[in-house]
């Protein structure tokens, strides 16, 4: 019979959401273990001293490409140099003069966890989470050389940004006897979390100076605590690359094993990405770079390689890149690089969840409350859903107006089913009844539901923030469960109002699924209950005011 097989869809539609949110579930429990582990902390007292550089078949080639295409990464031990700190309003970074390198990233910004004062590590330089962001001259005559990286000096081992000024210059100083002098400048600005390498090469000796810039990210397959393992909707970890063709490539650890990447384009950047943070090198957008990845004793290697840069004698040169090394943030990243943004992954429907994003934002910056923001996104949603959901809940009060004269029609044809069909179908058509439009509501929740979720998980602004009394952080789930509760119940109210299946099996299954719902999404994020708490109540009350309306002009007409 026809009801019935609306009904059958209706439960499919239902299954397939549970299904979603046991795919979801899965993701979010590997996502958010039950067991706290431990934050990665600095270990000042056994740094790494492995560091890898490219490793040219001969310093004196013409171009980056013939110098990467060799496919090896160059191991060094080297005693650790001095540590330099640098401190910002929003970083705490840690150079190490020996390459220069960047070996530490404190975010001043964003505690490691909830009400912590301690701030979150994102570069470190421990023997076992290494994760460093390096860079050099490789050249001949140094600085650096596949065999030795360069020791610089700096007359301070601090520096702060004064609160008056708005960027801060960090110059490390390396020359050799031959009267080659190079300065390796590193610039901080106020509220950013990028940083500007520049590199004056001054050539006095008697030699021409030839060499390439390398920039590179270096880390070990060691996801961070609070990151998942779930293969196809689990956040992202890894590494990516932009060029030209590719907007953004996903390269993935496990890629990186099987093959190394060798690609020559113009512009591009090259980054580690993990959940919420990403660093990123990104080389000037007018030149040609080599972008290579490699895995060398349970390192993996991302960077690039400019083409060759040449300092006559007596000449001045320079050269320059940039590394972003904080959260992701799209307007943040967008202004770094083209198409850095892209790394923020919301999923399938990114088309949904950029819009929903946007104007979660825009409510945000008006009340600075993310909870409200998400009500008030929900709210307009529903506004502008209305029309359908209207039609859709029109057409349902209607089959249950309909149900005694549907149940007349059972008695007058009994097992006669063709009859019955055409009965039924002739009884839609007279009342202008569309049973179909009562599955509209769940179609549209669908695609939203995991929109808004991808923005969840993936939003770093969403990150601990708070909204109402025990709701302390909106990314994780409810600690005493109440709005998945409050969730179930406002679903089973909207069960109430709609026609109940004529077999009792389907009827039995529709009542369970707000128990199910309830049990199945108890620790998604808060955030995402509160969005489905006020949309069922929404739809409740907009679905009680047609029926209303309905019985009153079916009551005004008898």
């Amino acid at each position: 019979m026809l009801q019935n097989m609306l009904d059958y869809v209706r439960i499919a539609l239902y299954t397939l959401l549970i299904v979603l949110g046991f795919f979801i579930f899965q993701a979010w429990e590997k996502d958010h273990p039950p067991v706290e582990p431990t934050a990665v902390t600095a270990q000042a007292e056994s740094p790494s001293t492995d560091r890898f550089v490219p490793q040219p078949t001969s310093t004196t080639q013409s171009s980056a490409s013939s110098q990467a295409s060799s496919g090896t990464i160059a191991a060094v031990k080297s005693a650790p140099g001095q540590i330099v700190e640098v401190k910002t309003d929003v970083l705490d970074v840690s150079i190490d003069t020996r390459g220069g390198d960047i070996v530490e990233t404190k975010l001043l910004q964003y505690p490691e966890s909830l009400h912590s004062n301690t701030p979150l590590i994102l570069l470190n330089d421990d023997s076992t989470t290494r994760y460093v962001a390096e860079s050099g001259l490789l050249g001949k005559q140094g600085p650096d050389t596949s065999q030795e990286q360069a020791l610089y000096s700096t007359p301070q081992s601090s520096y702060a940004l004064d609160p008056s000024a708005n960027t801060l210059s960090v110059t490390l100083t390396w020359q050799n006897k031959d009267g080659l002098k190079v300065n390796k400048v590193y610039t901080f600005t106020r509220n950013s979390y990028e940083i500007g390498v520049r590199y004056d090469i001054a050539n006095q000796s008697n030699l021409p100076w030839e060499g390439n810039l390398y920039t590179q990210l270096i880390r070990t397959n060691t996801p961070p605590a609070s990151h998942g393992g779930f293969v196809s909707l689990a956040t992202y970890f890894g590494a990516g690359i932009s060029s030209p063709e590719k907007r953004f490539e996903k390269i993935t650890f496990k890629q990186m094993q099987e093959k190394n990447f060798n690609q020559t384009f113009q512009g591009g950047w090259a980054a580690m990405i993990q959940h919420y943070f990403i660093s990123a090198w990104i080389p000037k957008q007018d030149a040609n770079s080599t972008y290579y990845t490699r895995t060398q004793d349970g390192f993996y290697t991302i960077g690039m390689i400019s083409p060759m840069i040449t300092a006559a004698p007596g000449a001045n040169v320079s050269t320059e890149a940039k590394l972003y090394s904080g959260p992701a943030i799209g307007d943040e990243l967008k202004k770094t690089a083209p198409w850095l943004q892209l790394t923020i992954d919301y999923g399938w429907f990114w088309f949904i969840s950029l819009p929903i994003f946007w104007l979660m934002q825009t409510i945000y910056d008006l009340i600075g409350n993310w909870g409200w923001a998400i009500i008030f996104v929900t709210v307009i949603i529903k506004l502008i859903f209305y029309p359908l959901s209207a039609k859709s809940y029109r057409s349902m009060s209607s089959l249950k107006r309909l149900q005694p004269k549907i149940e007349a029609l059972k008695e007058r044809y009994g097992d006669d089913k063709q009859k019955m069909t055409q009965a039924t179908l002739d009884l839609y058509r007279q009342e202008k009844v569309n049973p179909m439009s009562g599955c509209l509501p769940i179609l549209i929740q669908i695609p939203v539901f995991i929109a808004l979720y991808w923005v969840l998980v993936e939003s770093v602004q969403l990150r601990q923030a708070p909204f109402l009394l025990w709701i302390h952080d909106l990314s994780q789930q409810d600690p005493y469960y109440i709005l998945p509760l409050l969730m179930g119940i406002s679903m089973f109210a909207q069960q109430r109002l709609n026609p109940p299946p004529p077999d009792p099996v389907q009827a039995k299954v529709m009542m369970a699924m707000p128990l199910l719902f309830t049990v199945l999404f108890a620790k998604f994020p808060a955030g995402l209950m509160l969005y489905w708490f006020v949309n069922n109540s929404l739809s409740l009350l907009q679905q009680w005011h047609i029926m209303r309306r309905l019985d009153k002009a079916t009551n005004g007409k008898k």
